[in-house]
């Protein structure tokens, strides 16, 4: 976010040997949207809001018009509908693969051709949203498939193929170099929804730091992947998050070549919520997870009040997902369970850079 005092995470984990003893997360400034946005008309924001939420700014307007529309008492018709979640899908592909190569394989010569194409089949989708580029639509799909095959994901599950780049990088992820204590994990869900929303526009503090009864659930991919699959116990490394991403980046693919329907999109990807009159709320099913805004409209229907909560504020949370994940754990030879911890950080996928740090619990 562009206007953010401090626009990143810092993560400091203490050692005690080779064991995580304690993990501390400074979060992100956040920019005081609510005086930035209050007596303006909601119309005026729309072009605002890219630039404010520079990733997943599809996905931001979506829940920010839906968001309105609530408030309003408005409906709207089911093709805008449709073509608000092939927005959304096309979006949270794109930010999948920026992720998965921009993380993974920066550096990687042998795939760039296919990376390039990729990355131009998915600027092609992105640009061709509008219900009236169909075919245009249909031929960027086929560029993704053509260039997700190069890079040997060829099937719905998306295991990819033996002894492509990709294999080798989740085989290289599954080594032990960081051994997380088992645990049951949480999920964020539209079924939780109204409690958060009902959060956030009582308590102003809730965006910054998310709370559900000492809850605190992980959203994204990989959380994504075990409510599919109706697990909460399982292995929570790295390697299972670039694998939970591949195979929703197969799945995203299959579902807007199928026609991006909405009765088969997935359960809860944009929802909307009218709070009582001038007041509503939206949540969407964006690349790092669940989004929510909830506005306040005053009598002459201008901005009075902005709540946003980001997917990063519940991963990244001082006694969020993370945390929990390395708490506890031990690392192998230092060098490269140093580097384990990293790949788990930004397996994490934060909306903003972070740093991490390491010391010695005797350094204190």
């Amino acid at each position: 976010m562009s206007l953010a005092i401090r626009n990143q995470i810092d993560v400091t984990v203490s050692l005690a040997g080779d064991a995580i003893a304690a993990v501390e997360i400074l979060p992100r400034a956040r920019p005081p949207l609510g005086r930035l946005f209050a007596g303006k008309p909601p119309a005026s924001l729309l072009n605002v809001l890219p630039r404010i939420f520079s990733l997943c700014a599809a996905a931001h307007q979506v829940a920010f018009l839906s968001a309105i529309e609530a408030a309003r008492g408005e409906g709207i018709s089911l093709a805008t509908r449709q073509h608000r979640i092939a927005m959304v899908v096309a979006e949270r592909l794109a930010e999948l693969l920026r992720g998965l190569f921009v993380g993974h394989f920066p550096l990687d010569a042998t795939s760039a051709a296919a990376i390039r194409a990729l990355m131009q089949g998915v600027s092609a989708l992105l640009s061709s949203a509008e219900p009236s580029c169909g075919q245009v639509r249909r031929e960027a799909i086929a560029r993704v498939a053509i260039a997700l095959a190069a890079l040997g994901i060829t099937n719905e599950e998306g295991a990819p193929r033996l002894g492509t780049p990709l294999a080798l990088r989740v085989a290289a992820l599954e080594e032990d170099a960081l051994n997380p204590t088992p645990m049951q994990h949480s999920f964020l869900s539209v079924a939780d929804d109204r409690d958060v929303i009902e959060r956030l526009v009582d308590d102003a503090g809730f965006c910054r730091c998310p709370d559900l009864e000492g809850r605190i659930p992980e959203t994204g991919a990989w959380a994504r992947q075990m409510m599919r699959l109706q697990i909460t116990l399982g292995r929570s490394g790295p390697a299972e998050r670039l694998k939970a991403r591949i195979a929703e980046i197969a799945r995203l693919r299959a579902w807007l070549r199928l026609g991006a329907r909405v009765e088969t999109a997935e359960h809860g990807i944009v929802e909307s919520y009218r709070l009582g009159p001038g007041r509503g709320a939206a949540a969407v099913e964006c690349a790092r997870g669940r989004l929510y805004h909830a506005v306040e409209l005053d009598r002459q229907r201008q901005m009075s009040r902005f709540e946003v909560i980001a997917p990063t504020e519940w991963n990244f949370h001082a006694r969020g997902p993370l945390v929990r994940s390395l708490q506890g754990a031990v690392l192998a030879a230092k060098p490269r369970g140093q580097r384990a911890v990293r790949a788990m950080v930004a397996s994490f996928d934060p909306c903003v850079g972070f740093t991490l740090n390491f010391r010695e619990i005797g350094d204190a």
